[in-house]
């Protein structure tokens, strides 16, 4: 009885601990791919988990931050999956890269054009975004999720230090500081693509040095052979002399 009482107790506790802890990975977040630097740019993946049982997510929506507009918003096409990139003016120009810039993404919304994201899945929306700002150290975005019976949820409380996670937080990207050179650790697509280029170019010389060094191995290795052959040769000519010597004088 007392065991039998026990394994209740402890089942109940586990349903108990897995519905509370349920909104901590169930709601949408973000995540940059690598670092997300301060002052550089990052590509950053607004993940989206489906939580219900007999829906599926159809459309998502990201509202980018207004205090700490990003010139730069560019999403990665997903397969199943329509993108619309919505600008809004600013109410104070910002510099970038020495230009003007009156006006940001404010707002981008991914619509499915099939099943969407099923019940048991999840779903990845990466977006390229810079320069991100110096002054913040992690910016909000606001998700509205949307379900295939219209069911809308609004990831959209911000969460506070010192308090407990809201019921429906917004997703926040931490922001780490940039390197003491003054680079950002995230990089910029051009800054990619030469790094790339660049190892290519040294595996490409490292092969051809490689493949002219094989010969050169084959040779090397050849005459050290005949090396010790002749060695082993002489070897035993003196001592064959040696012995026909000691016959004579015994003789």
């Amino acid at each position: 009885m007392k065991a039998s009482r026990i394994a209740t107790v402890g089942a109940v506790a586990a349903s108990a601990v897995v519905v509370l802890s349920s909104p901590c990975f169930a709601h949408v977040s973000v995540q940059p791919e690598g670092a997300a630097a301060k002052g550089g740019y990052a590509v950053v993946d607004f993940k989206v988990p489906n939580e219900r049982d007999n829906a599926s997510t159809t459309k998502l929506e990201i509202n980018f931050p207004a205090d700490h507009p990003l010139a730069s918003v560019m999403p990665e096409p997903v397969q199943g999956w329509d993108v619309k990139v919505t600008k809004s003016k600013l109410d104070k120009p910002i510099d970038s890269h020495g230009q003007q810039i009156t006006e940001a993404v404010s707002k981008v919304t991914w619509t499915a054009d099939g099943k969407g994201i099923e019940p048991g899945f999840f779903q990845k929306f990466p977006v390229s975004v810079g320069a991100l700002p110096e002054d913040t150290d992690e910016l909000v975005f606001k998700a509205i999720q949307t379900y295939s019976d219209d069911e809308v949820v609004r990831w959209i409380e911000v969460p506070q230090e010192g308090q407990e996670e809201p019921e429906n937080p917004a997703p926040v990207l931490a922001l780490s500081e940039a390197e003491e050179d003054g680079h950002s650790h995230g990089s910029s697509e051009a800054e990619k693509s030469s790094e790339e280029a660049t190892d290519d170019a040294s595996a490409a010389a490292a092969n051809t040095a490689s493949d002219t060094a094989e010969p050169a191995d084959g040779t090397d290795t050849t005459a050290r052979v005949l090396a010790v052959v002749g060695i082993v040769v002489g070897a035993a000519g003196v001592a064959y002399g040696v012995l026909a010597g000691r016959r004579r004088s015994n003789a």
